[in-house]
């Protein structure tokens, strides 16, 4: 199955067209997100491969010449391209790429929420622009009606996110909505 994604952010000129496919049991995800404020005017783009149940298990992201590409093995252990393990990501389930709505599927899709639950959860969170990679502590309560309540916990930020069947975005109050 092949998909075809797009959003705009709602207070700038920054769009994302992603592409969606599910081949050999996983899924592949790759982007160009164009127009990103603060940047060097380049095009950020990412490859993600889940697993069947939506587990990150490669991540690469592109700004200009800076590369983030890191793997994540089913024991939960992050390496960077080198091969070198990365202690401070032990624990992260997902990514959280901060210039896409597309991440916030991911532990939608995986976590399975009922209507009313919760989950705290740690990602992997990559800052656009510079390509800053840190640990974050989130928080996801499923609201019913398509609706997700999200909340950065290190932060303090918090959004309802309207999502489609599927689980994908459609609207990040503030941030981005989906495009047809």
């Amino acid at each position: 199955m092949r998909q075809t994604l797009r959003w705009a952010a709602v207070d700038s000129t920054e769009t994302e067209e992603l592409v969606l496919q599910t081949e050999g049991g996983g899924i592949v995800a790759d982007a160009v997100v164009s127009g990103v404020q603060g940047g060097d005017g380049t095009d950020v783009t990412y490859h993600l491969e889940l697993d069947p149940r939506w587990q990150v298990l490669r991540l690469s992201v592109t700004e200009g010449d800076r590369e983030v590409d890191l793997t994540r093995d089913s024991r939960g252990t992050w390496r960077d391209a080198g091969g070198a393990v990365l202690p401070e990501l032990q624990g992260c389930a997902d990514v959280d790429i901060s210039v896409t709505p597309f991440t916030n599927t991911l532990p939608i899709r995986r976590l399975q929420l009922a209507e009313g639950e919760s989950a705290e959860i740690r990602v992997a969170y990559v800052q656009v622009p510079g390509l800053v990679l840190r640990p974050v502590r989130q928080r996801y309560t499923n609201l019913g009606g398509g609706r997700y309540r999200y909340e950065a916990l290190d932060g303090g930020y918090t959004a309802v996110l309207s999502v489609d069947e599927s689980g994908f975005v459609l609207e990040y109050p503030g941030r981005f909505r989906r495009l047809p």
